[in-house]
C-alpha cells in the first residue's frame, strides 16, 4: 500500500524558516525523482521544487530560487524542503509526490507527470 506524509507546515512569520518532510512507503523511493508542489487558496497548484532519484540534480520555480532547498535520503525515503527567508505570499498547502520518471524533466512542473501524492501540509507565513 502506497503511502505519502508530508510534515513539517506551521505558522512562521515572514523572515523565518519552515523544514518540511515528505515520506513514503509502498513502493520503491529511489527509483522515482520526487517533486514538492504548492497551492494557494484561490489559485492552481503549482510546482515548487523537483529533486532527482539519487539527489544530484534539483530544480526550482523562479519563485524560490535561492530562498529553498530541495534534498531527499533514500535511506529514510524521504526528502525535505528547507524554507528559508519565507514570505507571505508562500502561504499555500504544500504537498509532495512521486516524479514518473527517475530524472526530474522539462515537464517537472505539470501534475500529470506525477503519482502517489500526500495530502499535504500548511504552511502559513504572516506578515
Amino acid at each position: 500500500q502506497v503511502q505519502v506524509v508530508e510534515s513539517g507546515g506551521g505558522l512562521v512569520q515572514a523572515g523565518g524558516s519552515l523544514r518540511l518532510s515528505c515520506t513514503a512507503s509502498g513502493f520503491t523511493f529511489d527509483d522515482y525523482a520526487m517533486g514538492w508542489f504548492r497551492q494557494a487558496p484561490g489559485k492552481e497548484r503549482e510546482g515548487v521544487s523537483c529533486i532527482n532519484w539519487s539527489g544530484g540534480s534539483t530544480y526550482y520555480a523562479d519563485s524560490v530560487k535561492g530562498r529553498f532547498t530541495i534534498s531527499r535520503d533514500n535511506a529514510k525515503n524521504t526528502m525535505y524542503l528547507q524554507m528559508n527567508s519565507l514570505k507571505h505570499e508562500d502561504t499555500a498547502m504544500y504537498s509532495c509526490a512521486a516524479f514518473r520518471y527517475p530524472y526530474c524533466s522539462a515537464s517537472w512542473g505539470q501534475i500529470n507527470e506525477y503519482n502517489y501524492w500526500g495530502q499535504g501540509t500548511q504552511v502559513t507565513v504572516s506578515s
